[in-house]
């Protein structure tokens, strides 16, 4: 998408500072507490939602080079992602056709093929079985119908999606709707990965609210970056996903310039969520940089584990800008974990005492009344509905985002 259509969006938000307004939701919204706390549900959510939608797995900068991969084990499946020989990436179950052993098991390499090392099984980077050891032991078995399993995968602006179903109907550009074509703008295939984390937090949900909500940054966080903060926000959606920033008066500098002078990084501001689980913000220092928050469900309802991504449009060059990256993100990760996510546990008690018997989502909280609408319709929708929840929720939603045929369908096919 044209940068003429952020240029668009940071007028609007201008036009809302000036005016002193937001847009609100119809009406206050009531979510079931037990939505966070029963097992019954948790367990759903991960089959229809974990298991079934497109989620991110990491930035093609991991990945760049033919024979990179990475692994890691998502809603209790170990994925494996590489680059194969000719650019493309690829995604497998991380599973021999043998015995089921993981193949790779270090978190990142590069490898020539995939070698499995319980019975030295390998593959190449396509997934093909192409040798057995010992294969005259053995006994002979067609190798052609004995690759991996092959898992549903997509590559755009610099990150990367996956599908834990190998069988899955839903496009994954038809679940971005359009979403990557924003996110196109912060050029994240040349940008490098500086550090990353990992925090525990509460019920997914009650994480995940917190990205979705400035309400809460000047009381929350009122000894670290809160003062600074405004807590009116205005939410953009694509599909299930959704840009949040805040009346921005700052942008009164570019107001009467042409679109090609507003600088993208200001225009980039704000929480770029993508739905169920990723946050990108934006934040500077020892050069430009953005938070990725990749969230995932813990083994039980009540927990969590958040991977902190801080990636850097370029790496430091200085000790010194070394080191204010480093406090950047030592600072980034104490506000997450201490204040953040320390509530979010503290909730889940109380949560959990199954006293009371919902949360709150104001009129000024839309974005948290959509999420949980997407999540409660996903999980009573059959995979074969789920381009037509898609579809149709993208209609509703062409009202609160005016930069995008949201109305039409996104795939091709």
């Amino acid at each position: 998408m044209s940068k003429s259509t952020l240029v668009e969006m940071a007028r609007a938000s201008l036009a809302h500072a000036r005016a002193g307004t937001i847009d609100q939701a119809d009406e206050v919204g009531y979510i079931p507490s037990e939505n966070y706390t029963d097992p019954a549900r948790y367990d759903l959510e991960m089959k229809m939602v974990f298991r079934r939608m497109p989620l991110f797995m990491g930035l093609s900068t991991e990945i760049a080079n033919p024979g990179d991969y990475k692994t890691m084990t998502v809603a209790g499946v170990p994925v494996l992602i590489a680059r194969d020989k000719d650019g493309t990436a690829v995604a497998y179950l991380n599973s021999c056709s043998h015995r089921g052993a993981q193949i790779m098991v270090e978190p990142k390499g590069n490898a020539r093929q995939f070698s499995c090392p319980y019975h030295a099984w390998t593959y190449n980077h396509s997934g093909e079985l192409i040798a057995i050891f010992n294969e005259a032991d053995f006994g002979h078995i067609d190798k052609s119908c004995h690759s991996l399993v092959s898992l549903p995968i997509h590559e755009s602006a610099g990150l990367i999606w996956v599908t834990l179903d190998p069988d899955s109907k839903l496009p994954i550009s038809d679940f971005l709707s359009g979403y990557d074509g924003m996110l196109e703008h912060f050029g994240f295939a040349d940008w490098k990965l500086f550090d990353s984390r990992v925090l525990k937090g509460p019920n997914w949900k009650a994480a995940y609210d917190g990205y979705l909500d400035l309400y809460h940054l000047p009381i929350l966080h009122r000894d670290t970056f809160g003062p600074d903060m405004h807590n009116r926000a205005l939410y953009t959606p694509w599909g299930p996903h959704q840009r949040v920033t805040s009346p921005d008066p700052s942008l009164e500098k570019y107001a009467d310039l042409p679109d090609e002078k507003w600088d993208s990084a200001d225009l980039m501001k704000g929480v770029w969520t993508i739905f169920p689980h990723v946050s990108i913000a934006s934040f500077d220092g020892g050069g430009r940089g953005v938070l990725i928050s990749q969230l995932f469900p813990g083994e039980t309802v009540e927990e969590s584990y958040t991977t902190q991504l801080y990636v850097m449009e370029n790496l430091p060059t200085s000790p010194e800008q070394e080191q204010l990256a480093n406090d950047q993100f030592a600072f980034l990760e104490h506000v997450v974990r201490e204040e953040d996510y320390a509530t979010g546990i503290r909730q889940q008690t109380a949560l959990g005492s199954g006293l009371r018997g919902n949360v709150m989502f104001g009129r000024n909280e839309a974005g948290g009344q959509r999420f949980h609408k997407w999540l409660d319709e996903l999980l009573i929708t059959p995979d074969e509905g789920l381009l037509e929840l898609f579809e149709r929720r993208r209609a509703e939603d062409a009202q609160y985002n005016p930069y995008t045929e949201n109305a039409k369908g996104i795939s091709a096919g």
